[in-house]
């Protein structure tokens, strides 16, 4: 019943892009842009590619909606993923942007498996940013520079005053076990 719903809303979204409104373009982007920047950056690119390779698969679902005779039988969503996955597939072997849908592109559109496992690791990362804003300082700061800035533990006991990086690892692992504490909490409530 909710597929059904959700087909319904996607068609009244490409309805409005195929009026040019505004409204449907950009609920299409912020409805999608996110799982598929999620996809390419976990696949060797940038945001800019991701950007780029949004752009081209709406490109795609602007002309197939243009001609008249596009119907959706999946979820918008669905459908772009596939289209950005199979774009982004052609650009790392080493081609250039494709500007049209390939038939054979119609019989893998059934990724809902790959786009549910997409979500469920996009509903992760938020819980697990919200963990980490609610983890205080110097918590916070010290998994930060350890995992994202890729500090070395000498470096965080210098940056924070411990007296040596024996004593640094020490209260990572404390923070890193307050974190996982506090997502698994979140994640089991949501």
């Amino acid at each position: 019943m909710n597929d059904h719903l959700n087909i319904a809303k996607d068609r009244g979204l490409l309805e409005g892009l195929a009026q040019h409104d505004d409204k449907a373009l950009k609920t299409i982007y912020l409805d999608n842009y996110p799982v598929i920047l999620r996809m390419v950056l976990q696949n060797n690119g940038s945001e800019d590619d991701a950007k780029d390779l949004f752009q081209e698969a709406m490109i795609v679902l602007y002309e197939k909606v243009q001609e008249g005779n596009f119907d959706l039988y999946s979820k918008l969503k669905t459908f772009l993923y596939a289209v950005c996955r199979h774009l982004w597939l052609k650009k790392l072997q080493g081609n250039t942007w494709q500007t049209t849908l390939p038939e054979e592109l119609e019989a893998t559109l059934p990724l809902e498996d790959s786009l549910e496992q997409h979500e469920k690791k996009d509903a992760q990362f938020r819980v697990m940013e919200q963990a980490l804003g609610s983890l205080g300082e110097p918590c916070k700061t010290l998994l930060e520079d350890y995992y994202l800035r890729k500090l070395s533990m000498q470096e965080i006991a210098e940056k924070f005053g411990y007296t040596n990086a024996e004593n640094a690892k020490n209260q990572k692992y404390k923070c890193l076990m307050r974190l996982k504490k506090l997502f698994f909490e979140r994640y089991r409530s949501t």
